[in-house]
Protein backbone atom coordinates (compact mmCIF):
# COMPACT_ATOMS: atom_id res chain seq x y z
CA UNK A 1 0.00 0.00 0.00
CA UNK A 2 1.19 3.22 -1.04
CA UNK A 3 -0.33 6.58 0.37
CA UNK A 4 -0.14 10.01 -1.53
CA UNK A 5 0.53 13.08 0.64
CA UNK A 6 -0.21 16.83 -1.15
CA UNK A 7 1.65 19.20 0.26
CA UNK A 8 0.48 23.03 0.54
CA UNK A 9 1.85 26.58 -0.56
CA UNK A 10 5.24 26.44 -2.09
CA UNK A 11 6.22 22.51 -1.26
CA UNK A 12 2.35 22.20 -3.15
CA UNK A 13 4.32 18.80 -5.00
CA UNK A 14 2.92 15.36 -4.65
CA UNK A 15 5.09 12.54 -3.66
CA UNK A 16 4.50 9.04 -3.28
CA UNK A 17 5.21 7.63 0.44
CA UNK A 18 5.23 3.94 0.55
CA UNK A 19 4.30 1.90 3.91
CA UNK A 20 6.22 4.23 6.83
CA UNK A 21 8.11 1.38 9.31
CA UNK A 22 9.06 2.59 12.46
CA UNK A 23 11.95 0.65 13.76
CA UNK A 24 12.49 1.00 17.40
CA UNK A 25 15.85 0.98 18.56
CA UNK A 26 16.06 2.43 22.03
CA UNK A 27 16.79 -0.53 23.97
CA UNK A 28 19.41 -0.84 22.20
CA UNK A 29 21.35 2.54 20.85
CA UNK A 30 19.07 4.36 23.51
CA UNK A 31 20.62 2.69 26.26
CA UNK A 32 24.25 2.02 25.26
CA UNK A 33 25.41 5.19 26.46
CA UNK A 34 24.00 5.06 30.17
CA UNK A 35 25.91 4.11 32.90
CA UNK A 36 22.93 2.95 34.80
CA UNK A 37 22.14 0.14 33.84
CA UNK A 38 18.87 -0.89 33.39
CA UNK A 39 17.25 -4.31 35.14
CA UNK A 40 16.16 -7.18 32.99
CA UNK A 41 12.44 -6.96 34.55
CA UNK A 42 12.00 -2.89 33.81
CA UNK A 43 13.38 -3.92 30.14
CA UNK A 44 10.75 -6.08 29.60
CA UNK A 45 8.23 -3.88 30.88
CA UNK A 46 9.18 -1.11 28.56
CA UNK A 47 9.59 -3.62 25.66
CA UNK A 48 6.45 -5.06 26.12
CA UNK A 49 5.12 -1.31 26.26
CA UNK A 50 6.36 -0.48 22.83
CA UNK A 51 4.97 -3.58 21.33
CA UNK A 52 1.70 -3.01 22.35
CA UNK A 53 1.98 0.94 20.84
CA UNK A 54 2.38 -1.40 17.70
CA UNK A 55 5.81 0.03 16.34
CA UNK A 56 6.91 -2.64 13.87
CA UNK A 57 9.96 -3.67 14.68
CA UNK A 58 11.96 -3.50 17.96
CA UNK A 59 15.60 -3.55 18.73
CA UNK A 60 16.06 -5.73 22.06
CA UNK A 61 19.72 -5.19 22.20
CA UNK A 62 23.17 -5.93 21.08
CA UNK A 63 25.28 -9.31 21.32
CA UNK A 64 28.42 -7.88 22.54
CA UNK A 65 30.96 -8.42 24.94
CA UNK A 66 29.29 -7.51 29.03
CA UNK A 67 32.78 -6.24 29.96
CA UNK A 68 32.51 -3.75 27.19
CA UNK A 69 28.95 -2.85 27.22
CA UNK A 70 27.66 -4.05 30.70
CA UNK A 71 24.00 -2.49 29.17
CA UNK A 72 23.91 -5.42 27.33
CA UNK A 73 24.17 -7.94 28.66
CA UNK A 74 21.47 -9.40 29.40
CA UNK A 75 20.26 -9.90 25.45
CA UNK A 76 19.71 -13.89 25.19
CA UNK A 77 17.83 -13.78 28.14
CA UNK A 78 15.57 -10.96 26.65
CA UNK A 79 14.89 -13.00 23.57
CA UNK A 80 14.21 -15.63 25.56
CA UNK A 81 11.53 -14.25 27.39
CA UNK A 82 10.47 -12.22 24.36
CA UNK A 83 10.21 -14.63 21.68
CA UNK A 84 8.09 -17.09 23.58
CA UNK A 85 5.04 -14.52 23.44
CA UNK A 86 5.42 -11.71 21.69
CA UNK A 87 2.95 -11.11 18.26
CA UNK A 88 3.85 -12.45 14.92
CA UNK A 89 3.20 -8.76 13.71
CA UNK A 90 6.10 -7.48 15.56
CA UNK A 91 9.59 -7.94 14.56
CA UNK A 92 12.38 -8.22 17.23
CA UNK A 93 15.94 -6.79 15.64
CA UNK A 94 19.79 -7.30 17.55
CA UNK A 95 22.21 -5.75 16.16
CA UNK A 96 26.23 -7.84 15.95
CA UNK A 97 29.11 -6.82 15.78
CA UNK A 98 31.20 -9.83 14.69
CA UNK A 99 31.26 -13.36 13.93
CA UNK A 100 30.41 -14.28 17.76
CA UNK A 101 27.65 -11.96 17.39
CA UNK A 102 26.20 -13.71 14.71
CA UNK A 103 25.89 -17.03 16.38
CA UNK A 104 24.64 -16.21 19.44
CA UNK A 105 22.13 -14.41 17.49
CA UNK A 106 20.94 -17.15 15.02
CA UNK A 107 21.29 -19.67 18.43
CA UNK A 108 18.66 -16.60 20.07
CA UNK A 109 16.33 -17.57 17.07
CA UNK A 110 16.33 -13.43 16.33
CA UNK A 111 14.38 -12.77 13.36
CA UNK A 112 16.49 -9.72 11.93
CA UNK A 113 19.92 -9.26 12.07
CA UNK A 114 21.36 -5.79 11.74
CA UNK A 115 24.82 -4.68 10.98
CA UNK A 116 26.97 -2.56 9.42
CA UNK A 117 30.60 -0.81 8.38
CA UNK A 118 31.66 3.12 9.01
CA UNK A 119 32.78 5.11 5.79
CA UNK A 120 34.89 6.96 8.54
CA UNK A 121 38.45 5.11 8.87
CA UNK A 122 38.77 6.75 12.48
CA UNK A 123 35.45 6.19 13.11
CA UNK A 124 35.94 2.67 12.01
CA UNK A 125 38.90 1.84 13.93
CA UNK A 126 37.28 3.06 17.24
CA UNK A 127 34.40 1.43 17.15
CA UNK A 128 35.80 -2.37 15.86
CA UNK A 129 39.58 -2.01 15.42
CA UNK A 130 39.17 -2.49 11.48
CA UNK A 131 39.67 -0.52 8.46
CA UNK A 132 37.13 0.62 6.28
CA UNK A 133 37.80 -2.44 3.32
CA UNK A 134 38.74 -4.94 6.49
CA UNK A 135 35.36 -4.09 7.66
CA UNK A 136 32.80 -4.09 4.98
CA UNK A 137 34.59 -7.58 3.86
CA UNK A 138 33.68 -9.09 7.15
CA UNK A 139 30.02 -7.60 7.39
CA UNK A 140 29.73 -9.00 3.74
CA UNK A 141 30.19 -12.32 4.45
CA UNK A 142 28.54 -12.18 8.10
CA UNK A 143 25.43 -10.85 6.49
CA UNK A 144 25.82 -14.02 3.66
CA UNK A 145 25.53 -16.20 6.53
CA UNK A 146 22.62 -14.67 8.13
CA UNK A 147 20.45 -14.50 4.96
CA UNK A 148 21.75 -18.41 4.51
CA UNK A 149 20.22 -19.09 7.78
CA UNK A 150 16.87 -17.31 6.39
CA UNK A 151 17.13 -14.50 8.43
CA UNK A 152 16.24 -11.28 7.66
CA UNK A 153 19.16 -8.66 7.41
CA UNK A 154 19.95 -5.06 7.40
CA UNK A 155 23.23 -3.76 6.31
CA UNK A 156 24.05 -0.06 7.19
CA UNK A 157 26.72 2.73 6.60
CA UNK A 158 27.82 4.37 9.54
CA UNK A 159 29.00 7.67 9.57
CA UNK A 160 27.69 8.10 6.17
CA UNK A 161 26.78 11.98 6.57
CA UNK A 162 29.89 13.18 8.12
CA UNK A 163 32.07 12.16 11.29
CA UNK A 164 32.28 13.78 14.30
CA UNK A 165 36.56 12.91 13.69
CA UNK A 166 36.99 13.35 10.51
CA UNK A 167 34.31 15.97 9.39
CA UNK A 168 32.95 15.49 5.94
CA UNK A 169 32.73 12.08 4.51
CA UNK A 170 32.45 11.89 0.83
CA UNK A 171 29.26 10.52 -0.74
CA UNK A 172 31.59 8.21 -2.83
CA UNK A 173 33.00 6.58 -0.12
CA UNK A 174 29.44 5.98 1.34
CA UNK A 175 28.38 5.00 -2.78
CA UNK A 176 31.59 2.50 -2.76
CA UNK A 177 30.29 0.14 0.58
CA UNK A 178 26.84 0.64 -0.75
CA UNK A 179 27.71 -0.78 -4.41
CA UNK A 180 29.73 -3.74 -2.44
CA UNK A 181 26.52 -4.86 -0.33
CA UNK A 182 24.07 -4.39 -3.51
CA UNK A 183 26.76 -6.32 -5.51
CA UNK A 184 26.65 -9.41 -2.38
CA UNK A 185 22.70 -9.02 -2.95
CA UNK A 186 22.05 -7.36 0.21
CA UNK A 187 19.13 -4.84 -0.35
CA UNK A 188 17.73 -3.51 3.24
CA UNK A 189 20.59 -0.90 3.59
CA UNK A 190 20.23 1.66 6.31
CA UNK A 191 22.13 4.94 6.29
CA UNK A 192 23.29 5.86 9.71
CA UNK A 193 23.75 9.53 10.64
CA UNK A 194 25.93 8.73 13.65
CA UNK A 195 27.60 11.89 14.09
CA UNK A 196 24.14 13.96 13.00
CA UNK A 197 25.88 15.93 10.78
CA UNK A 198 23.10 15.40 7.68
CA UNK A 199 21.19 18.01 6.24
CA UNK A 200 17.80 17.60 4.58
CA UNK A 201 19.49 18.44 1.54
CA UNK A 202 22.12 15.71 1.80
CA UNK A 203 19.72 13.56 2.73
CA UNK A 204 17.59 13.50 -0.09
CA UNK A 205 20.53 13.63 -2.91
CA UNK A 206 22.33 10.23 -0.71
CA UNK A 207 19.10 8.09 -0.38
CA UNK A 208 17.97 9.76 -4.19
CA UNK A 209 21.44 7.72 -5.52
CA UNK A 210 21.17 4.66 -3.85
CA UNK A 211 17.30 4.08 -4.82
CA UNK A 212 18.84 4.29 -8.99
CA UNK A 213 20.04 1.06 -8.43
CA UNK A 214 16.92 -0.69 -8.48
CA UNK A 215 13.29 -0.79 -7.02
CA UNK A 216 14.08 -3.84 -5.04
CA UNK A 217 16.08 -1.63 -2.37
CA UNK A 218 14.51 -1.78 0.87
CA UNK A 219 15.68 2.14 2.23
CA UNK A 220 16.39 2.59 5.87
CA UNK A 221 17.47 5.78 7.63
CA UNK A 222 18.99 6.47 11.63
CA UNK A 223 19.35 9.90 12.35
CA UNK A 224 20.75 11.49 15.13
CA UNK A 225 19.63 14.84 16.65
CA UNK A 226 22.81 16.21 17.33
CA UNK A 227 22.55 19.29 15.75
CA UNK A 228 18.35 19.35 16.38
CA UNK A 229 17.65 18.32 12.54
CA UNK A 230 16.64 14.83 13.11
CA UNK A 231 13.01 15.15 12.19
CA UNK A 232 13.72 17.37 8.84
CA UNK A 233 15.99 14.87 8.09
CA UNK A 234 13.15 12.27 8.12
CA UNK A 235 10.92 14.07 6.45
CA UNK A 236 13.32 14.74 3.52
CA UNK A 237 14.04 10.84 3.34
CA UNK A 238 10.09 10.14 3.04
CA UNK A 239 10.34 12.58 0.45
CA UNK A 240 12.54 10.56 -1.90
CA UNK A 241 11.57 6.87 -0.61
CA UNK A 242 12.92 5.80 2.41
CA UNK A 243 10.59 3.43 3.86
CA UNK A 244 12.14 2.47 7.52
CA UNK A 245 13.01 5.10 10.22
CA UNK A 246 15.08 3.94 13.00
CA UNK A 247 13.95 6.11 16.57
CA UNK A 248 14.51 5.53 20.16
CA UNK A 249 12.04 5.93 22.55
CA UNK A 250 12.20 9.86 24.98
CA UNK A 251 15.23 10.30 22.18
CA UNK A 252 17.53 8.49 24.06
CA UNK A 253 20.75 7.43 22.94
CA UNK A 254 24.07 8.16 21.08
CA UNK A 255 27.11 6.32 19.78
CA UNK A 256 30.27 6.14 22.42
CA UNK A 257 32.74 5.57 19.60
CA UNK A 258 32.00 8.98 18.16
CA UNK A 259 33.14 12.72 19.37
CA UNK A 260 29.63 14.37 20.35
CA UNK A 261 27.04 11.92 21.02
CA UNK A 262 23.55 13.02 20.12
CA UNK A 263 20.42 11.68 20.86
CA UNK A 264 18.90 9.68 18.50
CA UNK A 265 15.40 10.54 16.45
CA UNK A 266 12.86 10.45 19.00
CA UNK A 267 9.93 7.88 18.33
CA UNK A 268 7.20 9.50 19.78
CA UNK A 269 7.90 12.98 18.42
CA UNK A 270 8.59 10.96 14.81
CA UNK A 271 5.02 9.09 15.37
CA UNK A 272 3.46 12.56 16.12
CA UNK A 273 4.77 14.01 12.90
CA UNK A 274 4.02 11.11 10.78
CA UNK A 275 0.31 10.92 12.39
CA UNK A 276 -0.55 14.65 11.73
CA UNK A 277 0.46 13.43 7.93
CA UNK A 278 -2.73 11.14 7.96
CA UNK A 279 -0.09 7.97 8.09
CA UNK A 280 0.40 4.96 10.95
CA UNK A 281 -2.69 6.65 12.90
CA UNK A 282 -2.57 3.01 14.51
CA UNK A 283 0.17 3.18 16.34
CA UNK A 284 -0.65 4.25 20.14
CA UNK A 285 0.95 7.56 20.67
CA UNK A 286 -0.13 7.82 24.01
CA UNK A 287 1.75 4.63 25.07
CA UNK A 288 4.51 5.67 23.60
CA UNK A 289 4.52 9.12 25.57
CA UNK A 290 3.69 6.88 28.56
CA UNK A 291 6.66 5.11 28.06
CA UNK A 292 9.38 7.79 27.20
CA UNK A 293 7.83 9.45 30.56
CA UNK A 294 8.65 6.21 32.42
CA UNK A 295 11.85 5.87 31.37
CA UNK A 296 12.73 9.82 32.63
CA UNK A 297 11.66 8.90 35.65
CA UNK A 298 13.66 6.06 35.66
CA UNK A 299 16.73 8.06 34.87
CA UNK A 300 15.77 10.55 36.93
CA UNK A 301 16.43 13.56 34.66
CA UNK A 302 15.11 14.95 31.44
CA UNK A 303 15.38 13.29 28.31
CA UNK A 304 16.05 14.89 24.88
CA UNK A 305 12.56 14.10 23.35
CA UNK A 306 10.09 16.64 22.90
CA UNK A 307 6.39 15.43 22.96
CA UNK A 308 6.76 13.21 26.27
CA UNK A 309 6.86 16.59 27.92
CA UNK A 310 4.77 18.70 26.06
CA UNK A 311 1.84 16.61 25.14
CA UNK A 312 0.21 15.60 21.92
CA UNK A 313 -1.99 17.86 19.40
CA UNK A 314 -4.85 16.22 18.68
CA UNK A 315 -5.10 15.24 14.70
CA UNK A 316 -7.62 16.79 12.29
Amino acid sequence: MKTSLRLSGEQSQEFIMHNIIIHEVGMRDGLQMEKQVVPLEKKIEWIERLIESGVDIIQVGSFVRADKVPQMADTDKLFNHLLQQKPAKTILSVLVLNEKGLERALECGVEMICMGVSASETHSRKNTGMSVADATRRIIEMAKLAEASEKRVQVSVQSAFGCGYEGHVPQERVMRIVEQYLEAGLRNISLADTAGHATPEQVEKMFGAILEFGENIEAACHFHNTYGLALANCYAAMKVGVTSFESSVAGLGGCPFTKIAGGNTCTEDLVHMVQRMGLREEIDLHMLIATANDTSQFFGRELPGMLYRVGALEVV
